[in-house]
């Protein structure tokens, strides 16, 4: 370890891991304490070089899927500087967007948001810092820090003490079993890599390419679209294992399932019942695209039949059984759920929009595990722990199992921060100070 790159000598009340909307929202709500309680030592750390909101994926026709007031703060706080509507009278749009007449701003100018309201925090976050673990630092049979080990953009190492931490690391891009021994193989890329991966394709320079989208949800849609719209030499397959592609519905009922007061109610089940109700409102979420996207790509086809001209396909009751990579293209055997007939098809490129994964949370806090009661969360998102453990871990994005499908989404970010917020000054003020003896043996730990 390069002493230089060590900070263990400052100890932190709390360090954020990831820096996206979820934690930038837990720094409005620090903020907020802080007028009235005191502020915290708060850091976050977060791998990009600088912020960017899924920043390849910020494709001319992606629109933000929820309303402009379930914003960072509007909910908790609606005349918070932090809002959409001051970002917009800020930048001197507001009455330009009005005139827009929608609550779905453009995820270009949602982005843009995000990164004018990191801007404010900028003394509090560290970029191009990835945290590889968190470990205990033990003392006399209890655990009241954790040391944060992260590694920078040159691969030097950083260590650095707190008494908790926030994780907030987001989803891991999915890589369908398929394609798993493909990672590195430039023509086969997750969506969440789109725009960087096709600014490097032949068709840039309109050579002919034919390509694979894998899925039938809100991704595949825009990447259907962008493709069809900005590369005239290309030709789509999308392949999906449904029926067809479904609609999310986002009708008011239902929207409730998204709302502060539904967290509570998801809470309070026991597991089966939780689990029911996660799967009877899947499809709010999960392989299901905006009716807009899907009028205008079966529009898009049915063009295609008046004018003779066969560009793109939707494939549907189609899996991907094998992948072969040559030197002439990525070869997929599709089958056909319904016939069980299969097909060899060749592809210049393939992308994969088969969502995310989230385990993230597993693999930062292994060292832990031995303390931690398998990941169990109480209502403040906070990790449940055994006795002798006296730090404090919280979660946010990983607890769809305990808290409802708005987790993963921005619909409660408000809300969820200020309970994290709440809970944090309640743990740091409860939590006695070290003896100068008791500091140096954490230290030595």
């Amino acid at each position: 370890m390069n002493p230089a790159l060590s900070s263990a000598d400052r100890l932190h009340d709390v360090i954020g891991i990831g820096f996206g909307p979820s934690n930038i929202a837990l720094a409005i709500a620090l903020d907020e304490h802080a007028r009235q309680h005191g502020t915290l030592d708060a850091l976050f750390l977060d791998k990009q070089s600088d912020y960017r909101w899924h920043g390849d994926t910020l494709v001319s026709q992606s629109e933000l899927q929820i309303s402009f007031l379930k914003d960072l703060v509007s909910l908790r706080n609606p005349t918070s500087p932090f809002s959409f509507v001051n970002y917009l009278h800020k930048h001197g749009r507001l009455v330009d967007f009005i005139n827009l007449g929608t609550f779905y701003p453009c995820r270009m100018e949602y982005n843009d948001y995000l990164r004018w309201v990191a801007g404010h925090f900028a003394d509090r976050c560290r970029y191009g810092e990835q945290v590889v673990a968190v470990e205990p630092i033990e003392a006399g049979g209890q655990v009241e820090q954790l040391r944060v080990v992260s590694e920078d953009e040159e691969g030097r190492r950083r260590v650095r003490r707190t008494r908790s931490v926030v994780v907030s690391a987001g989803g891991t891009p999915r890589f369908p079993q398929p394609f798993a021994h493909l990672r590195d193989d430039p023509r086969v890329f997750h969506h969440s890599q789109y725009l960087q991966r096709m600014a490097t394709q032949p068709c840039v320079d309109g050579k002919p390419m034919r390509i694979a989208i894998i899925g039938g949800g809100q991704s595949a849609a825009e990447a259907f679209i962008d493709l069809n719209d900005s590369f005239a030499s290309v030709q789509v397959d999308m392949i999906l294992r449904g029926s067809s592609l479904k609609p999310a519905d986002d009708s008011p009922f239902v929207n409730e399932i998204f709302s502060p007061s539904f967290t509570d109610l998801i809470f309070g089940q026991e597991t089966a019942e939780r689990d029911r109700l996660i799967r009877e409102y899947h499809n709010t979420n999960y392989s299901v695209v905006d009716l807009d996207l899907i009028e205008r790509i079966y529009a898009i086809l049915y063009r295609q039949k008046v004018s003779g001209n066969v560009r793109h396909n939707v494939r549907c009751l189609c899996t991907v059984d094998a992948v072969n990579a040559t030197d002439r293209g990525v070869e997929l055997t599709l089958r056909d759920l319904a016939s069980g007939a299969t097909v060899k098809r060749p592809y210049d490129a393939v992308i994969l929009a088969t969502g995310y994964e989230r385990q993230a949370h597993r693999q930062l806090l292994e060292p832990l595990a031995p303390y931690l009661q398998e990941y169990q969360v109480g209502r403040d998102y906070r990790i449940q722990a055994v006795p002798g453990f006296q730090a404090a871990v919280y979660m946010q994005g990983f607890c769809q199992a305990s808290h409802g499908l708005s987790d993963t989404l921005l619909s409660v970010l408000p809300i969820r921060a200020e309970e994290i917020a709440a809970s944090l000054y309640g743990f740091v003020g409860g939590q006695s100070k070290a003896s100068p003896a008791r500091a140096e043996a954490l230290l030595a730990g």
